[in-house]
């Protein structure tokens, strides 16, 4: 069955996918754009090889597709993804998934009563190059993981789109509205969390009304630590996306720029003064193919799950856990405590 798509929002990250849904076109064509300014919907149609209709109003726009991709601003989410399964649409939601737990669990309902397919667009949990690191997490192949860092470093201004700076539309910061990716990479590569920090600063991000800089560290029930900074307000970058997984045997190293995910072992004790000496493997080299963030495979598994009627990968349910931790270490912040992770009900798959 070839599935008819109603891309709703046409910022950023609709363009984005637009040029990637090409890859799709056995099983998928754009039958509609939306967006509240024509010129933007009409860009985006224009980047289509069968140049799908333009709206501004996404109701009038339900009849011309299946499937829905929802690519609204946060706190649009909730009510455009609800009117949507009460249509009986199936639907790929951007990330977060809603700016509340109400929000969520709302839309969770709305999605069982009409059975409906809610997913959420956790893109990198897609990328091939992340799905093998995680294997070799899971799977031991160089050991116990004792430790996992993230580091996301970006300059995110958007000076033209107003709400990225609003706590109450974005839903929060740089850490709600970038590294829930991160946080939910951790949980799928990590499982439970018990107990974490989060320090954060709005220093040299003035635009930003909650923190642009984002430090977050997190105890594992399996003994494992995880990390993440995340800022958008680097002026220079060395690192920029760059996953590291310190292991028994060695480190693994996911580089998104190069596209590579090396392994660093060998290493020698360390001794003060003396040259340090670590040999590198490069495990899989994907720079040919460039830093892919793999929304044509999320778009196909969202298919997949369409057509078969299984669950998703990237769940509601396992949105809303990682949600609830960052909502967490948010109020912990504030009241200048250990965050209680042990406390948020995880599902399954992450335990």
């Amino acid at each position: 069955m070839k599935h008819k798509l109603i891309l709703i929002g046409c910022g950023g990250m609709a363009q984005s996918h637009a040029v990637r849904l090409s890859a799709l076109g056995d099983r998928l064509e754009v039958g509609a754009v939306v967006d509240l300014l024509p010129e933007k919907a009409q860009a985006v149609s224009d980047l289509l090889e069968n140049h799908p209709p333009v709206f501004t109003d996404y109701h009038d726009a339900l009849e011309y597709g299946d499937v829905v991709l929802q690519c609204l601003p946060h706190h649009l989410h909730a009510s455009c993804t609800i009117d949507c399964l009460n249509a009986g649409k199936h639907v790929l939601a951007e990330k977060p998934l809603a700016n509340t737990k109400e929000e969520c669990l709302a839309m969770m309902e709305a999605a069982k009563r009409n059975n409906r397919i809610l997913m959420v667009a956790y893109c990198m949990r897609f990328h091939p190059l992340v799905r093998e690191m995680r294997r070799l997490i899971k799977e031991k192949v160089y050991g116990e993981c004792f430790q996992l860092s993230i580091w996301t470093e970006q300059l995110t201004i958007k000076e033209d789109i107003p709400w990225v700076h609003d706590r109450k539309l974005l839903g929060g910061g740089q850490l709600f509205s970038h590294g829930c990716h991160y946080i939910d990479l951790m949980l799928w590569m990590l499982g439970k969390p018990l107990r974490g920090t989060h320090v954060s600063s709005k220093k040299c991000t003035p635009w930003m009304d909650r923190e642009g800089t984002s430090n977050v560290c997190m105890e594992f029930a399996n003994g494992t630590l995880g990390y993440h900074f995340g800022t958008w307000g680097a002026r220079g970058t060395r690192l920029k996306y760059s996953f590291h997984a310190h292991c028994e045997k060695g480190m693994i190293e996911f580089s998104r720029p190069e596209n590579r995910l090396y392994l660093h072992g060998n290493i020698k004790e360390h001794i003060p003064d003396a040259p340090e000496d670590c040999k590198e493997y490069i495990l899989i080299d994907g720079a040919a193919a460039g830093p892919e963030k793999s929304t044509a495979e999320e778009m196909a598994h969202f298919l997949d799950c369409v057509d078969s009627g299984r669950q998703p990968e990237t769940s509601p349910e396992e949105s809303l856990a990682g949600l609830e931790v960052i909502w967490e270490l948010y109020q912990a912040e504030e009241e200048n405590r250990i965050a209680d992770l042990a406390k948020i009900p995880m599902p399954d798959s992450f335990n």
